[in-house]
């Protein structure tokens, strides 16, 4: 066993998402969102180079000149890992990303929503968005959805991913992973590619710019069923993010395409528990009804959000009305509510 294998298999890859590794520094774990030391041992400039070696010798030098470097590590033992090995001033770091083939359930990430999520996975085509900020876990949310399919329905899904998180099993879908940067070139290039592979359904990482977004729709358009993430907060800001994407002269077009494509926003953020282990998602959730469709496509964004809270009947609700939930239930406690509230205050 090498050196850093000697490190990972004193670590518990189930309750964490990365480990980070610097010279000079004890190594730390982000557990819940929080980086967490592993030990109090600082580990020496010399023996992060072996690690470094150890994880990818074929390709140490390409690191030593260049200065970064991105591979994959396996180690059947301990775990499947994506690595970024860098140099800073005058040390070597590496950030290693757990890859998890233990997928959550819905019910295991909002069992209060779980319903509402799942009928999400019986569309037969479409746009389904996953959004929030970065670390509030819509990688995991949009994993448990493809999953769910994968366990119900006899579909071919492709995704797309930067980096790939979570490892499917096939079961009763035929699932095929590609890695950006590994497998395909771009999101765009990917998903331009996926429409001729006879796919039912596509998960895209992430509609980062317009030429992804167009493909995405085009896909959703042509009878797939599209599920993607945003980094924002809020149906109404996914709304405005893709329409902003394209030129003036194009947003009326792309509202009346987006009215009847878009299916429903789920955005999401993670709290920690009252209990102290674990932290717990919170969830606004928009269904695009008939009246939702009207408004997207008359531009009237400003009035869905009311439209989301009286549409409780729906299975719709903003993200005010679920952190009043999860309090109420005893879930996270009234200061972790508070504490979110103040900084999110035009969110709730």
């Amino acid at each position: 066993m090498t050196k850093i294998d000697n490190l990972l298999a004193n670590i518990d890859m189930e309750s964490i998402s990365d480990i980070h590794i610097t010279s000079g520094l004890p190594p730390m774990s982000r557990e819940d969102g929080k980086l967490i030391k592993v030990n109090e041992d600082p580990i020496s400039f010399e023996i992060v180079e072996e690690y470094i070696k150890d994880l990818v010798p074929d390709k140490y030098q390409i690191f030593k000149e260049k200065g970064e470097i991105d591979f994959k590590y396996n180690n059947p033992e301990i775990g499947n890992f994506r690595v970024n090995a860098y140099k800073c001033r005058k040390s070597n770091g590496i950030v290693m990303r757990v890859i998890k083939s233990d997928i959550p359930k819905i019910s295991d990430i909002t069992d209060a929503n779980a319903s509402v999520l799942k009928k999400f996975t019986e569309l037969k085509d479409g746009l389904v968005l996953v959004t929030g900020p970065t670390g509030s876990g819509k990688s995991t949310t949009l994993a448990a959805m493809i999953n769910e399919i994968n366990n119900t329905k006899e579909k071919h899904i492709i995704t797309l991913e930067e980096p790939i998180e979570y490892i499917f099993e096939t079961k009763k879908c035929m699932i095929n992973q590609r890695e950006i940067g590994e497998d395909t070139l771009s999101y765009a290039s990917g998903l331009k590619a996926a429409l001729r592979q006879d796919p039912d359904i596509i998960m895209l990482g992430e509609m980062r710019d317009k030429e992804t977004i167009e493909i995405a729709l085009r896909a959703a358009q042509t009878g797939h069923l599209v599920f993607s993430t945003l980094h924002n907060m809020g149906a109404v800001a996914s709304i405005y993010r893709i329409i902003n994407s394209f030129e003036a002269s194009h947003q009326n077009e792309v509202r009346i395409q987006l009215s009847s494509l878009l299916r429903g926003v789920i955005s999401q953020v993670l709290l920690s528990n009252e209990t102290g282990i674990g932290r717990t998602a919170a969830m606004e959730i928009m269904i695009c009804t008939q009246s939702i469709q009207n408004l997207i496509r008359e531009g009237n964004y400003e009035q869905i959000n009311s439209f989301i809270q009286m549409g409780s009947k729906y299975g719709m609700q903003t993200i005010g009305m679920d952190l009043k939930r999860l309090v109420n239930s005893g879930t996270i406690s009234k200061e972790e509510y508070g504490n979110w509230v103040d900084q999110n205050m035009q969110s709730v």
